[in-house]
């Protein structure tokens, strides 16, 4: 299995098993929608944004907050704009 590969699934994984039910189903459906369209570097964004906690994206994705833990990326601005 290739390492982007192992990374997809380790990134899948990880988007929908978050620890909180609003989390697992905005990243999982985000990831799920967009994973196949990502090159290497806009995954690497992808891992990165879902190691930052699940209230500070809960705040900055619902509330409009902004927050400096989450990086202005190509992803996070997607992410952003995503709608289930």
């Amino acid at each position: 299995m290739k390492n982007n590969e192992i990374l997809k699934r380790q990134i899948i994984y990880r988007s929908t098993h978050r620890g909180t039910r609003e989390m697992d189903i905005l990243l999982g459906n985000f990831v799920k929608k967009y994973i196949d369209e990502f090159n290497d570097s806009d995954l690497k964004d992808l891992r990165q944004l879902l190691f930052i906690e699940d209230e500070l994206i809960y705040n900055w994705y619902f509330k409009k907050k902004s927050n400096t833990s989450v990086p202005n990326t190509k992803v996070s601005l997607m992410l952003k704009n995503f709608k289930l």
